[in-house]
């Protein structure tokens, strides 16, 4: 694949040449960043560090856009043709398509786009060289032009063979012009979210804003994934009239969508015939902006990311520890007794905050859970949401909603023991540490408090909203059964120092074994609790035998020997 993107970038060679870049250097210089591409792990999705070399990066992230692309057919599928009247609904159906397309692809490319935009790693190797800096802007560009060739070809493959299938080959031929007109209002739109970026943070915090729309982006997908379907086969989405929302002619999908009105399809709202030729206009000027105006201000100020001083960096942390340092210490100073246990918690605390890598496994969970609750709601297609919400308070649904909860806590626990920086931990052997436990149990506490225990108490909130003060044995009775569960994980195989290994590739079966317990044993622990559900005296005697088991697993963690203890890979 990466002979392909480059042969075919080099194709007009001549051009380059007469522009005063060297080929051949053009060619090394492509050939090696494709190469790196293809290593690259995905932005979405776990991250894992391989022993064995990584590749096929490039056709997995386009397999990835396909997969993407296909969410993006559902309002075509769905309401292109009105099944009951016959009605052509092209347009409307279109001007969703467009809308997810240029959302999504706008969200990726802020999230992904850094990726190529920022890695100067390479002026360590090329600037030394004798590299004219025609050869290098061209190197750059190619670069990006191959990047957006590989997302956005795969992600709109399944759309164009809707469209061909639904109306011939006339719409095939005409769907590549809204296409690139679409691309350069994304690139418009891009190069505007990173101005105003690099306008509101500072230069050293860039980075991390984009790595939160990553999260946010991860979420967007896991919901269009789940609950696409049933929006698309909703009854306002299926009779929706755009004459009654005029202003939706202002808006570019419109414009986009109103392309296919050249090949006879009707315009659902009146006067907008000519809507068409804005598609063609408006991504012209928005080109011309965002190279006149907007990519050399974006240039210029991408230089700051790296000229940045270690002092400022140094000191801006220093500021913000020191405004937070009396929380964190007031509760491991509260929540442990011993000392190790407290650096434990301040060590977690902590890493959890600064790590990315973390952020990325473990804050998507928190949209996981009450999304997936309201799709379980939405099975039911016989009735609509209004109606399962006001039969919500007669039924034991919050029990799913209570046990689901775990699955925070859990994935927080899984990534606790990893760290990309994990030959750090050479510190807790060289410190006088009695008991491992102490400091694994204080790293715990830390998960719990930070992670869980909020949103656990949003949750439960809800369910004393919907289900009344009544159900405060169950909430109880369940947060107990859930500590319990996520503390016998960590007892059972996660007797690790917090941070210390780095992370393995599993085997399937391996992963199997992971996914089954995780899922089936709250499960369990959940049908028990459904059982009881309406015996108080039941429900008390599990709380109690809760309890007694909490407190015995919890205190063999919590006294972990270094020999029961699993070393550290450094």
């Amino acid at each position: 694949m990466n002979k392909f993107f480059l042969n075919l970038v080099m194709l007009p060679s001549t051009l380059w040449r007469g522009m005063g870049a060297d080929t051949d250097q053009l060619r090394a210089i492509l050939n090696v960043k494709l190469m790196l591409d293809d290593r690259k792990p995905m932005t979405l999705g776990r991250q894992r560090k391989e022993k064995k070399e990584k590749r096929n990066g490039i056709l997995t992230n386009m397999f990835i856009s396909l997969c993407m692309g296909l969410l993006y057919t559902f309002p075509l599928i769905f309401l292109m043709i009105d099944s009951d009247s016959g009605k052509d609904n092209t347009v409307f159906a279109l001007t969703l398509y467009f809308s997810m397309f240029l959302f999504m692809l706008s969200f990726l490319l802020i999230t992904d786009f850094s990726n190529i935009l920022f890695d100067t790693r390479d002026k360590y190797i090329i600037f030394p060289r004798p590299i004219n800096d025609k050869t290098l802007f061209l190197s750059r560009m190619l670069h990006v032009f191959i990047y957006l060739f590989r997302v956005i070809v795969p992600m709109s493959i399944p759309g164009w063979i809707v469209l061909g299938i639904v109306h011939g080959w006339k719409s095939v031929v005409l769907f590549p012009l809204p296409l690139f007109c679409l691309v350069f209002i994304a690139l418009f739109i891009v190069n505007g979210c990173y101005l105003l970026l690099l306008k509101l943070t500072k230069p050293e915090r860039f980075k991390e804003v984009i790595n939160y729309f990553q999260i946010v982006l991860s979420v967007i997908l896991f919901i269009m994934g789940y609950l696409m379907p049933r929006v698309m086969q909703s009854s306002f989405i299926q009779h929706v009239d755009l004459n009654t929302l005029s202003w939706v002619r202002f808006l570019p999908p419109y414009w986009l969508a109103s392309c296919f009105i050249w090949l006879g399809h009707t315009a659902p709202i009146a006067g907008t015939q000519w809507y068409g030729t804005l598609a063609i206009i408006v991504p012209v000027v928005c080109l011309w902006v965002t190279v006149k105006w907007l990519a050399p201000q974006f240039a210029r100020n991408i230089g700051a990311i790296d000229t940045v001083e270690v002092t400022e960096q140094t000191n801006v942390s220093t500021k913000k520890t020191a405004s937070s340092a009396k929380y964190y210490t007031w509760l491991a100073n509260l929540l442990n007794r011993t000392d190790d246990a407290k650096a434990g918690f301040i060590i977690t605390w902590l890493q959890t905050s600064r790590s990315r890598s973390f952020k990325m496994r473990v804050y998507p969970m928190f949209a996981y859970v009450p999304v997936y609750f309201v799709y379980m709601l939405t099975l039911d297609r016989n009735r609509s949401l209004s109606e399962t919400w006001q039969e919500l308070p007669n039924k034991p649904k919050f029990l799913v909603l209570l046990y689901m909860c775990v699955v925070v806590v859990t994935q927080a626990l899984n990534y606790l023991t990893v760290s990309d920086q994990y030959k750090a931990s050479w510190v807790y052997y060289a410190a006088p540490v009695d008991k491992p436990g102490k400091i694994m149990s204080g790293a715990f506490k830390a998960i719990w408090v930070k992670f869980f225990l909020p949103f656990w108490g949003i949750i439960a909130l809800f369910v004393l909203y919907i289900w009344g003060p009544a159900r405060i044995l169950d909430i109880i009775l369940a947060v107990s059964n859930m500590t319990l569960f996520a503390l016998c994980i960590m007892r059972v195989g996660y007797r690790i120092l917090p941070f210390s290994t780095q992370e393995q590739m599993n085997n399937a079966s391996t992963r199997f074994l992971r996914v089954f317990i995780m899922l089936g044993v709250p499960g369990l622990l959940g049908f028990g609790h459904y059982m009881a559900v309406d015996i108080w005296w039941l429900k008390v005697l599990f709380l109690a035998l809760s309890s007694i088991l909490l407190w015995l697993v919890w205190d063999s963690y919590a006294n972990t020997t270094w020999e029961n203890a699993r070393k550290a890979d450094i």
